[in-house]
């Protein structure tokens, strides 16, 4: 007959069943018993088992069989959070901590305390000797209590025919020159579509181009536009955006409507923020390289419509069938594009220069005191004469230049009247040795003459034609005639001036003989 060997200890009857953490219960205590020993022990209390012969039949302690047998709310409920060490040393600071981030209500938003602002004001303003944990701690829960209902994102719904307008800058190599460009970006939220150009800068004149650009490329106008806080298109007056006349303009022209963000919310725009991120890593690393502007902006407009065959990250649909919505529901395009071109009068000054945007342009001397029109482009100043008709054209430069721009035929015909002012010209960088050589020994007679000639080709062949046929003809020994140089200029602009070959003279060596003996050639 066997002997009752009595209930087996607790601790090896717990460690043949499978141990898991649980949740708390609404008690609030933390459950240390198995949930499977919880379960034997209310399949027992239900049958009527007695607690004493519960905690004798499973091993457990009485006082753990009545708490489980008793128990009425099993319901899982939040953790509480753990209490972290340290909070105690902000003791006598925390008052001060909180009345510096009351003030800040009253301050801009970016001139308020962060918790490394706080931490360094406490050790060198109160002596504080803790580490910068505690506060960083108690800066968040300060935020927590006092942040309002109304605070937070909300998840916006963009409708088919909406695009969001944004800049923003990478680096490029354009012929060689490594240098910042403002990426123009343009996204259809609805389709995640997004398009990009490059620019110098970042005007009325270069968002309408863009716009126009994508317009066109697209064959269709959205019917809404987001921009942020009116960048480069306008000026936000308190609560109210002025926008520029270019930029009404457009909008007319195209019948579609604007709207912009409040400061500080460029969440309420997030799918451009989003694409300028993307487009400048994943089409702009490592650094583009092209040619021109131009071939740059053509190559990202190719990389933007293979992004079509790509799966929306939410709809699980291709980009391009999404976007055929985007199309389908904007305005279709007027019969002319927009011309995003911007006058204004300037008046020359003495010298003929003209003040544009904060940099100095040369119409010419003989303009000096006579009220002009200025036209500016996205990447060209026209300066026009009284009757609108064009006089110079330069390449537009954005930032500040401290050197005058201009274009090197409109300084000429003053050194045809003022030959000695070649010394200090600044066309003697432009012009090749040999005529700069030439320029500086001659009289100023032949300097005269010299120019008149350039003077006289530039305007149809262009100032580069004209000193290079300059050139040729002084390297050649012939004087710089006016007839001559204009023929050369003339076919040198065609293209129909052979270049000068170098004569390979080793074709003779066949008809020569070294006589050995003598050393002389026969």
């Amino acid at each position: 007959m066997s002997k009752d060997m009595g209930p087996p200890p607790a601790d090896k009857f717990l460690t043949a069943l499978p141990l898991q953490s649980v949740c708390a219960g609404r008690a609030g205590k933390q459950m240390t018993v198995p949930m499977s020993l919880q379960e034997n022990i209310r399949k027992l209390d239900s049958q009527g088992v007695p607690v004493r012969e519960i905690a004798r039949r499973l091993g457990i302690s009485r006082t753990s069989a009545a708490k489980y047998a008793k128990q009425e709310d099993f319901s899982p409920a939040a953790p509480l959070p753990a209490a972290r060490p340290g909070a105690s040393v902000l003791t006598g600071f925390d008052h001060i901590i909180e009345q510096w981030l009351s003030e800040d209500a009253r301050r801009p938003r970016k001139q308020r305390h962060t918790a490394k602002r706080v931490f360094d004001r406490l050790v060198e303003e109160h002596g504080f000797t803790g580490t910068y944990s505690p506060v960083q701690r108690h800066m968040k829960q300060w935020i927590a209590r006092n942040r309002t209902t109304g605070e937070g994102f909300t998840e916006l719904v963009w409708p088919a025919g909406t695009v969001q307008v944004d800049f923003g800058q990478a680096e490029a190599i354009i012929a060689g020159i490594r240098q910042v460009i403002h990426i123009f970006v343009v996204s259809f939220p609805f389709s995640n579509m997004r398009f990009v150009q490059a620019y110098r800068g970042e005007t009325a004149e270069c968002v309408a181009h863009g716009l126009r650009t994508v317009f066109e490329h697209i064959g269709a106008v959205p019917r809404h536009m987001v921009f942020d806080n009116a960048t480069g298109i306008g000026r936000r007056v308190g609560t109210k955006v002025v926008e520029t006349k270019l930029f009404a303009a457009f909008k007319l022209h195209y019948r579609t409507e604007s709207r912009y963000c409040n400061p500080y919310s460029g969440h309420e725009k997030g799918s451009v923020e989003n694409a300028v991120g993307f487009l400048r890593r994943n089409f702009m690393v490592p650094e583009p390289e092209a040619a021109t502007l131009e071939g740059l902006n053509k190559r990202f407009m190719a990389k933007c419509d293979a992004l079509a065959s790509t799966v929306h990250y939410r709809k699980g649909l291709p980009l391009g069938e999404l976007f055929a919505q985007d199309v389908a529901a904007s305005l279709e395009l007027p019969g002319v594009g927009f011309e995003a071109v911007r006058y204004e009068s300037r008046r020359a000054d003495r010298v003929g220069n003209l003040l544009v945007d904060g940099n100095t342009y040369a119409a010419g001397s003989s303009f000096h005191g006579r009220l002009l029109t200025v036209g500016l482009g996205h990447e060209v100043v026209q300066i026009l004469d009284e009757h609108s008709a064009p006089v110079r054209t330069f390449g537009r430069v954005f930032g500040k230049q401290t050197e005058t721009i201009f274009e090197p035929s409109s300084l000429v015909p003053l050194l045809v009247t003022k030959p000695g002012a070649w010394s200090h010209s600044p066309l003697r960088t432009l012009v090749t040795d040999p005529v700069r050589d030439w320029l500086d020994k001659a009289t100023a007679t032949d300097r005269r003459r010299l120019f008149n000639a350039v003077d006289a080709v530039s305007g149809t062949t262009g100032f580069e034609h004209a000193i290079q046929a300059a050139d040729t003809l002084i390297q050649r020994g012939d004087g710089p005639d006016m007839a001559m140089l204009g023929m050369l200029a003339r076919r040198l602009a065609d293209g129909t001036e052979p270049s000068a070959a170098n004569v390979d003279l080793s074709v003779y060596d066949t008809f020569t003989t070294l006589n050995m003996s003598t050393g002389e050639v026969a």
